[in-house]
């Protein structure tokens, strides 16, 4: 049987209780094991709502870290080239990693 796109978004979940978190880490090179400069989280179960900047330390030193931690690798940045001349130019973190981990949403 196949469902349209809005009926397979409308399914319940396989369990109703897990939520995502979402943590996005800048790091200091491409490697999983260089520094966090930088870094975002969001929480899908609505018990906190974390903004930029709302902490001086990183959540974790390295994105190793937060694999050994228990999240979840989801996306690495693409590593591009820099354009010849634009090497030191000032522009976004491009290091970004995503992670994730299901969370029971309950108490």
């Amino acid at each position: 049987m196949t469902l349209s796109v809005d009926e397979s978004f409308a399914q319940t979940p396989i369990d109703p209780h897990l939520r995502q978190q979402v943590l996005i880490l800048y790091l200091g090179t491409s490697a999983l094991d260089s520094a966090v400069i930088g870094w975002s989280r969001y929480d899908g179960t609505g018990r906190s709502r974390p903004t930029m900047g709302d902490s001086d330390e990183p959540p974790y030193p390295t994105g190793l870290d937060a694999l050994q931690d228990g999240w979840r690798l989801l996306q690495m940045s693409q590593l591009l080239p820099h354009q010849r001349g634009h090497e030191y130019d000032v522009s976004y973190l491009p290091y970004e990693f995503l992670f994730e981990r299901l969370v029971e949403a309950r108490g």
